[in-house]
């Protein structure tokens, strides 16, 4: 049967079958004629007649019963018999045996046909699931799709968009036929593209054609959102699938705007998987990189073990991976010793670098001059042009010692916890000389001299480790640092040092994590 209508060519199997049984259980004579839409006969369908005779018209007498198939023109059904007489009741069961079969039949077709259907959306909807679990490369498999999708709904060309979050922005990943623009501005509705992204929800008409536009009716065009639906939260829209045009210029149906969207759905799932997969990928990368710089950071600092000129502990442990904090030792000629501890404001990977350009430059001016104060002005203007660009400063304390001469010299640029601890039992603030660097100016850096004897131990630390301990009230944090320094100076660097961070490791701090360092010295 052709279920575009027309002449039946011939009838369904079952149907011939039916009327054969019929024939010979009930010796009876059966033929079935199509009909015009005004009930005239047009052709001969049963039996078939040799050499194509035609054969008139019905024999008196006969049963006339109408059958009306689903598809295609009516049908009349001719009931003769072999002795001219035929009784209604049998009548009306044949004609009912056969409508069953008829209606059966073409039952089977109608269903066999959408199955068909159906089976290629199916087999496209696994294709495409088998292609983003099994392609690793999303532009490979956004073009493998797009060319599915194409050939299954008889699409001219295609294209597939994805928004680029951070540029705010579509991009073509992939396209069939001729190559659309890239990028795409979706910020401003220029296109139906455009419209598709920012309404979430899809739009048929002309490519291009504003006045077309419409989001029902029949179109040789479609664009759908690429949607994707997190486990919880608001659905976000991540892309668009454009369709253009039909070589048979059937327009696009509902059915085949569901099966855009199901396959849209796929495509944003695969997208977000894309995106975090991606993102895990860049935070592993930079983690390494992080961990990494902590290495070459902590790799800068002096080893204090293996510094056999005084008694010395030290530590930094930065908020971050890297941090700002520093310290130094140096062997000066003559057998004096420098100690330098630094705090780059802020802390991070900006603070980190700070701390590495001040620690390299120091190593340098520190060896070329015995005076504290210019080896700071040196360092300042080594410094200035790098902490005016980013906003920055330091604060830093320098100490030489002479344990030969007695003598302890220093400069301050505004580091404020910088003590020393005498043998007799005292202790002294050593007191900024100028502002911390990035506010101090070129002629700035003096100095200031104290005596050092035997036995006096040298606490230098910075603001995270005190700020740590701190209670509201104000002083309190530097306040616990000394009672510790004080209760542990007999046993030596070592112990103070252990002791400090031990006490901030406890601590339950109401002031945001810094940097914490310190460096303790005793000869």
């Amino acid at each position: 049967m052709n279920r575009e209508g027309g002449p039946h060519p011939f009838l369904p199997v079952p149907v011939l079958e039916t009327l054969d049984e019929f024939i010979f259980q009930l010796d009876l004579d059966l033929h079935v004629w199509s009909l015009d839409e005004d009930g005239s006969r047009t052709a001969h369908v049963y039996p078939a007649l040799e050499n194509g005779a035609p054969d008139g018209e019905p024999s008196p007498g006969s049963v006339l019963r109408s059958l009306s198939p689903r598809d295609g023109p009516a049908l009349q059904l001719e009931i003769r018999s072999s002795n001219g007489s035929v009784v209604e009741g049998l009548a009306a069961v044949v004609q009912s045996g056969v409508e069953r079969a008829l209606d059966f039949a073409q039952e089977v077709r109608v269903f066999t046909y959408e199955l068909w259907e159906r089976y290629e959306e199916i087999n496209l909807l696994y294709s495409i699931s088998e292609t983003l679990g099994s392609v690793l490369n999303l532009d490979e498999a956004a073009d493998k799709i797009l060319r599915d999708v194409c050939d299954v709904l008889g699409a001219a060309s295609g294209s597939l968009w994805v928004y680029d979050r951070p540029q705010d922005l579509l991009r073509l990943i992939a396209s069939v036929g001729p190559d659309a623009s890239d990028p795409l501005d979706a910020p401003f509705p220029d296109s139906i593209t455009t419209r598709v992204f920012q309404e979430g929800r899809f739009l048929g008409g002309g490519r291009g054609d504003e006045s077309e536009l419409s989001s029902g009716g029949a179109s040789t065009d479609i664009s759908v959102p690429i949607s994707y639906n997190p486990p919880s939260g608001k659905t976000r829209i991540v892309g668009v699938i454009d369709l253009f045009g039909r070589p048979s210029e059937d327009p696009f149906t509902t059915s085949d705007q569901k099966l855009l969207s199901a396959i849209a759905s796929q495509v944003g799932a695969a997208l977000e998987n894309n995106r975090l997969i991606q993102e895990s990928l860049a935070q592993e990368r930079m983690s390494h990189e992080m961990e990494l710089a902590q290495h070459l950071q902590m790799k800068l600092l002096t080893s204090p073990e293996a510094f056999d000129r005084a008694d010395v502990a030290a530590r930094v442990v930065p908020a971050e991976q890297v941090g700002g904090d520093f310290y130094h030792l140096f062997k000066l000629p003559e057998g004096k010793i420098g100690v330098m501890i630094g705090d780059v404001s802020s802390h991070g990977f900006p603070a980190a670098l700070i701390m590495a350009l001040s620690m390299s430059a120091a190593s340098i001016y520190a060896l070329e001059s015995p005076n504290p104060g210019e080896v700071l002005r040196r360092l300042d203007s080594a410094l200035s042009g790098e902490l005016e660009t980013t906003e920055m400063f330091v604060s830093l304390c320098y100490v030489v010692i002479d344990p030969l001469a007695g003598e302890l010299r220093y400069s301050n640029a505004g580091h404020p916890h910088a003590w020393v601890f005498r043998a007799d039992g005292t202790s002294e603030r050593l007191t900024a000389t100028d502002p911390p660097m990035g506010f101090a100016g070129p002629d700035s850096y003096g100095e200031e001299r104290g005596p050092w004897q035997s036995g006096d131990v040298l606490v230098l630390f910075t603001d995270g480790l005190s700020d740590t301990l701190a209670t509201p009230e104000p002083g309190s944090g530097e306040l616990a640092v000394l009672d510790a320094v004080k209760s542990e100076l007999e046993r030596g660097p070592t112990a103070i040092v252990d002791v400090l961070f031990d006490l901030a490791d406890g601590a339950t701090p109401y002031i945001p994590a810094d940097d914490r360092t310190a460096v303790v010295l005793r000869t």
